[in-house]
């Protein structure tokens, strides 16, 4: 999200990049926090973005995108609009094992908590140099610079969790939302968007990008990205509370 945000704070933007709690540390970290704690942490940096700006958007890629959703729900009177980049509903993207509809069981069972998907080619990346940067930082064991080369079985459970909620409240949001997704996601096909943009109850502005694949905000279309981000907020209305036009961005990142 670093790339975004850089772009969007030259832009004009206030922008917050708020570590999750749990993530960018020890798998076993990640594992004592459930998905109620990285919302909280999103959460606090709403509160305080929207204590330096009166109009704040918010936005995220992949699980990020779910938090986003979430604080549109149970934040919606601070919350001016949301940029929601590979949203991840469903696990259906070309890369993704077949048997992968078989998860939900083995969560359930005892080897669910010993259980890691790992991450694997293309690792939602199409340009090749920068994929092959961030798969060496993985292997280096680096998860504050390229994330978590695998997932341990109780975070998977815990987005399951999250992503139900956000499904059940997705009719009762109606802060106006960007969806962006690439057509050929390796990891979520634009499903995603589409289901989102059906029942998502505020305006909604679909775009499907092209040479790219799940983790558009750092691939070939990352400028592209941020255009649109940029310019989809500046067009939004000023809150009638606002006692200013200064615009604030907080952004979630993936699990």
């Amino acid at each position: 999200m670093r790339f975004v945000a850089r772009r969007l704070n030259a832009s004009g933007f206030t922008v917050s990049v708020p570590r999750l709690r749990g993530h960018c540390g020890t798998e076993a970290e990640l594992i004592r926090t459930g998905w109620p704690d990285w919302y909280g942490g999103v959460e606090e940096a709403l509160v305080s973005l929207h204590g330096v700006s009166r109009r704040v958007f918010v936005g995220g890629l992949s699980m990020g995108a779910l938090l986003s959703l979430r604080l549109a729900h149970e934040c919606r009177d601070l919350v001016c609009g949301i940029a929601l980049y590979s949203p991840t509903l469903f696990y259906d993207g070309w890369s993704i094992p077949r048997l992968h509809f078989l998860l939900p069981l083995v969560l359930k069972t005892p080897f669910g908590r010993r259980y890691r998907f790992v991450e694997s080619f293309p690792f939602g990346i199409k340009d090749a140099r920068l994929r092959d940067i961030v798969v060496a930082r993985m292997a280096s064991g680096d998860a504050d610079a390229a994330g978590f080369a695998a997932t341990p079985g109780p975070s998977l459970a815990e987005l399951r969790r999250l992503i139900s909620h956000v499904k059940r409240d997705l009719p009762r949001i109606t802060t106006p939302a960007l969806i962006m997704q690439a057509r050929d996601d390796d990891m979520t096909s634009p499903r995603n968007a589409a289901y989102l943009a059906r029942r998502l109850a505020g305006p909604v502005r679909q775009v499907l990008l092209d040479d790219c694949y799940h983790m558009i905000t750092i691939d070939k279309q990352r400028e592209e990205v941020a255009r649109q981000t940029a310019s989809f907020f500046s067009a939004l209305p000023l809150p009638a509370a606002a006692a200013s036009p200064i615009a604030g961005m907080a952004l979630g990142s993936t699990a």
